[in-house]
């Protein structure tokens, strides 16, 4: 059972419920130590005393706001606190806002809210259900750990969800921060535009995010375990992918629209093999089994992605080299089974 990160109480009118905030999102990723090159020896950050050199514990660590250039104003942590009392222990809803006029650049971190006690378990799941039904999020203004939160509270699947926003101010305008964006209508035809939709119309699958992995994670940790074992590490396969020439815009779009109809969807550069096969009407047939899987290790990303295409392995053009091998190793053992 997680720990709550905050508890408190959440308030609409006058209806209050005492409530526990969890997180709901965990980044992962492969840790690093720092290390000081050619000796192995770790390198650690310290909090210093800039003037005596001397390591500072972090429970004398005071905040201060520097007024000019060396003349701070001292903060301790319970003035902080004193400037909004209750703030920090209560989400006071003051309206309800449509979810579909929030645009989604707005919501950052997201957590779980849970009723602190199964008593109030009714007038949770009132509120829990009432959002849902009108599809609507509370907005409210908390604080935690000496910050404030506009936060955004929604119901989704029988659970309270609570999103801190982003603050209008703090949100770039893209005209500004882009220079190139196109200015007007830029000057494709209606036959390129209708054929870009049915591109995407073809490519369109249901989201589903399991489907979806971390794969540079992955190959860190395969770089690290062929390190250990003192074997080669091996390049990645294929140049990066050129610019779609403006002037082969409508080719590229019909080419990429037979290659979905063949199943052969361009996934990465080391996939253009594949493409060519496909182009000239040539897919490769999985080998007849001799009794015995056939060696994939030995193929090439090319060669597993016409096999899986043959299959008709699901979102295939999204996987990397490794899952492809252990979708079409999982495909040729299903079949193998099946003829016998």
């Amino acid at each position: 059972m997680a720990r709550p990160v905050w508890t408190g109480v959440l308030t609409f009118g006058l209806v209050t419920v005492p409530v526990s905030l969890y997180t709901a999102t965990d980044s992962h990723g492969v840790s690093f130590h720092q290390l000081q090159r050619g000796t192995g020896d770790r390198v650690r950050n310290k909090r210093v005393n800039e003037r005596t050199g001397d390591e500072v514990p972090y429970s004398e660590i005071v905040k201060g706001y520097e007024v000019t250039d060396g003349e701070y104003v001292v903060v301790e942590p319970e003035e902080l606190e004193q400037i909004s009392p209750g703030r920090s222990r209560t989400i006071d809803i003051s309206g309800f806002v449509d979810l579909d006029q929030v645009d989604p650049i707005f919501f950052d971190k997201t957590y779980y809210l849970g009723p602190k006690g199964k008593e109030y378990a009714k007038i949770f799941s009132l509120l829990t259900d009432a959002l849902a039904r009108s599809n609507r999020a509370g907005i409210a203004l908390f604080s935690m750990r000496g910050k404030e939160y506009l936060t955004a509270v929604r119901a989704d699947d029988g659970l309270l969800e609570l999103h801190t926003m982003h603050w209008a101010d703090e949100v770039r305008d893209a005209r500004k921060e882009i220079g190139d964006l196109p200015s007007g209508k830029a000057a494709y035809s209606k036959q390129e535009l209708a054929t870009a939709q049915q591109l995407i119309d073809m490519l369109s699958v249901d989201w589903d995010p399991s489907e979806y992995h971390d794969t540079f994670e992955e190959q860190v940790k395969k770089l690290i375990e062929d390190k250990l074992a003192g074997r080669e590490t091996a390049a990645s396969e294929g140049p990066p992918a050129e610019a779609t020439n403006v002037v082969d815009l409508m080719d590229v779009l019909k080419r990429s629209l037979e290659g979905v109809k063949g199943g052969t969807t361009r996934s990465s550069a080391g996939d253009e093999p594949a493409k060519r096969a496909a182009r000239a009407g040539r897919t490769a047939a999985p080998k007849k089994s001799t009794g015995a899987e056939e060696d994939l290790s030995r193929l090439t990303k090319a060669q597993l992605y016409e096999k899986a295409t043959q299959y008709e392995i699901a979102h295939r053009s999204t996987m990397t080299r490794d899952e492809l091998q252990k979708a079409v190793a999982k495909a040729t053992r299903t079949r193998l089974r099946a003829a016998s």
